[in-house]
């Protein structure tokens, strides 16, 4: 089955490009095209695609709002957010709205597949070194501010630090090193165990915590004393 990607950008070449680049691979497909903020938020209504390509900049309703509002609806696709800069700012807000991944228009076509394909997993797309200074902003304890909402914004999914009282000691060393931002690969390798063992812990944590993904999950370590950097 498809991964069915509703892309969101005002540039029309950029839509078209990205169109072009899904439409020529057999496991993902475009849902639709938006040319803003509010026009994704709609059109996720009523596609109801798995992942969501968003755009920042954007008129109207940016990206950042537009991300929140949709991570907010039923049964919400994965957003993965897209900007020309790598801007702490706009990561933070990204992810305070509830995305998944933050990805670059410079990136490689290939990387672009990769990277929509990787959210739609239910993986993150940061960096262990970006993971740990975004968790650190996330929390509060430092970094810039979150942008202003539009009107009307949805309620903030930001998760609240939850107790770990109902998870076992294996589940508390994975959630440890996914706050570390290792893949379950690299978790498995780490611990020695199988790579199936790592992503059965994993979707237990995602159950247990209610962690809509492996963001928020690292967002839970990092609350809970776990990930290195916490103050």
């Amino acid at each position: 089955m498809s991964v069915r990607v509703l892309l969101a950008d005002d540039q029309p070449l950029m839509l078209v490009g990205l169109a072009i680049l899904i439409g020529g691979t057999a496991d993902l497909e475009v849902a639709g095209e938006a040319g803003d903020g509010r026009e994704a938020v709609r059109l996720v209504r009523e596609l109801r695609p798995d992942v969501v390509v968003m755009d920042i900049r954007m008129p109207g309703m940016d990206g950042i709002e537009a991300t929140r509002r949709v991570t907010a609806e039923p049964d919400p696709p994965k957003v993965l957010v897209l900007t020309t800069f790598d801007d702490d700012e706009y990561v933070y807000g990204a992810l305070r709205a509830g995305a998944s991944g933050f990805l670059l228009k410079s990136m490689a076509l290939d990387a672009i597949l990769d990277a929509i394909r990787v959210v739609a997993a239910g993986d993150a797309l940061l960096a262990p070194s970006v993971t740990r200074r975004l968790i650190a902003d996330f929390a509060g304890k430092s970094g810039p501010t979150a942008p202003e909402p539009a009107a009307e914004p949805a309620a903030d999914p930001s998760p609240d630090p939850r107790p770990l009282t109902e998870i076992t000691d294996r589940e508390r060393e994975v959630l440890a090193l996914v706050g570390q931002g290792l893949s379950n690969a690299e978790i498995a390798e780490r611990l020695v165990i199988s790579a199936a063992t790592a992503k059965t812990h994993v979707a237990r944590l995602f159950a247990k915590l209610e962690a809509r993904d492996r963001v928020h999950l690292a967002i839970i370590a990092y609350e809970n004393g776990l990930t290195p950097g916490k103050r």
